[in-house]
């Protein structure tokens, strides 16, 4: 799913008006009556309904959702906010549609005229939409903030109010609606992909709208959402005749004296994605755990006891991956140097490998092309030196895939995946539950079996990163968010595949 700009979509909203054609109130009925049946699976129908509608067409949604939700008997009030700026042709036409149907729209010139919500109300946000150019201010900045102070359950329509669609960096944040639930017309917004805007959009949905879509395919944008239709192509048949050398040999290079299991688990993750042959160089302390708890990985012992000191032959290998509980011993330092040096399959760093980088920057301009990195923020800002966050970080992002043809995979809530052409790809998968350690082990060792398997770089990371959240969101419906651990992750790598490659999920349930 492709995610625009907020000019790109009153773009595509004006090619709906003049292509379909239909008329721009025509367009915003339709809108409004998608979020209508919403917000019907969402609201009780003895709740009170509160709407609070702005001058421009994101009130003229709320009023159209106004007037049906009490043609369909909802108790509901409407209060419209004065901002100073005109109204909108297709505000007021649904004001007085709502009129007739029995309404009449309240004012708001003052905060203080905002009458008493109580918490088991529901309040439906349409004051700004994407059209918003400033922080508000005045009457609907004091709006806002009653708003947020009620407790009630809030609802926004297409985006909270006072939230913009990409950079919030100096959004007043005193001003942006909180809402409970966010209903989007036809598109994630950008913004929405952010850590620090999950206080206001809450959950959000994506509703269709009927967008034209010949408009939607022919307009590009660098950012994509993921979802299972995103991911499906990218999954490789097997065939009745292959066998494991089909499949590709990985390497990890991971673990040391006390982290064996950083290892383990991503070389179990590696096996649980389809590479054919997995082997782990891991200092001689490791061996024997990771033997007995992975039987079908073999080990290339390290000689050092502690950590990794040597690099071993790479010819054997498909792709590498090197990280997980590695260490930053000066010694291990310098195998990733060398490996960095004389690598020639697909690599991929995670962890401890990019804190080594971190702290010898020069090593980037030895980053072989298409090398895979999967850094937190925390370890992005160490290897980049930026203090940034959210949209600017994503920025920042982009701009090093593309300065050092690599594919960074920024891990959160919505990983995102920059390629070196300066593509973005937003994450759909995943749950707070897999804030647990061992997690990133996982997803290096997904994306480096897949590597090895033969899929272009680009495809093992979305795809990794895709497979990775639906492993956890799988063994969410098993345990709570707070019981999830790297090992449930793990094991339901399988379930994910299948899930990803299958539209009735009853053939195997």
């Amino acid at each position: 799913m492709k995610i625009f700009t907020s000019a790109e979509i009153r773009e595509i909203e004006a090619a709906t008006i003049r292509l379909e054609p239909v008329t721009p109130a025509g367009l915003m009925e339709r809108a409004a009556t998608a979020l209508f049946q919403q917000v019907k699976d969402i609201v009780a129908p003895e709740r009170k309904i509160n709407v609070f509608a702005g001058p421009g067409n994101n009130g003229g949604d709320g009023l159209v959702l106004a007037r049906l939700l009490h043609e369909d008997g909802y108790v509901v009030r409407v209060f419209v906010i004065e901002t100073g700026s005109a109204r909108s042709s297709e505000l007021n036409l649904n004001a007085e549609r709502l009129e007739r149907s029995g309404i009449i729209p309240v004012t708001i010139t003052d905060p203080g005229q905002v009458p008493a919500i109580w918490r088991d109300e529901v309040i439906i946000d349409a004051i700004f939409g994407t059209g918003l150019r400033k922080s508000p201010s005045g009457v609907a900045a004091g709006v806002i903030q009653r708003i947020n102070e009620t407790g009630a359950f809030v609802i926004s329509v297409d985006v909270p109010s006072g939230l913009f669609c990409e950079d919030n960096q100096d959004s007043d944040r005193d001003s942006i609606v909180r809402a409970s639930k966010t209903l989007t017309f036809q598109f994630p917004k950008l913004s929405f992909m952010f850590a620090g805007n999950g206080i206001y959009t809450g959950e959000w949905e994506v509703i269709d709208i009927g967008l034209h879509t010949d408009t939607i395919s022919s307009m590009a944008t660098p950012c994509h959402y993921v979802l299972r239709e995103t991911v499906r192509p990218m999954i490789r048949k097997r065939n009745k005749f292959d066998h494991k050398g089909t499949y590709g040999h990985a390497l990890l290079i991971a673990g040391s004296y006390g982290k064996a299991g950083a290892a383990t688990l991503s070389a179990g993750a590696a096996l649980r994605s389809g590479a054919g042959l997995v082997t782990v160089h891991t200092p001689s302390s490791a061996v024997l755990a990771l033997q007995a708890a992975l039987p079908e990985a073999m080990v290339s012992p390290d000689s050092g006891t502690g950590n990794v000191t040597a690099l071993p032959d790479l010819k054997p290998y498909n792709a590498i991956g090197v990280g997980p509980g590695l260490g930053t011993d000066p010694d291990t330092a310098s195998v990733l140097r060398e490996l960095l040096k004389n690598i020639s399959v697909p690599l991929i760093l995670d962890a401890d490998a990019l804190n080594i980088i971190a702290q010898n920057r020069e090593w980037l301009d030895l980053l072989p092309p298409l090398t895979v990195l999967t850094p937190h923020p925390g370890e992005f800002r160490r290897l980049t030196g930026t203090t940034s966050t959210d949209f600017r970080l994503v920025q920042e992002q982009r701009e090093f895939a593309v300065r050092y043809r690599c594919v960074v995979v920024l891990k959160g809530a919505h990983t995102s995946v920059a390629l070196p052409d300066g593509t973005l790809f937003f994450n759909s998968t995943g749950n707070p539950g897999m804030a647990t350690g061992g997690s990133g082990d996982v997803l290096t060792g997904i994306i480096t079996s897949l590597l090895a398997q033969g899929y272009d770089p680009s495809d093992a990371a979305v795809a990794g990163v895709y497979l990775h959240g639906l492993s956890g969101d799988i063994a969410l419906r098993i345990h709570s968010e707070e019981a999830v651990i790297a090992g449930d992750i793990l094991m339901n790598i399988g379930r994910a595949f299948r899930e990803t490659n299958f539209s009735n999920f009853n053939v195997y349930l």
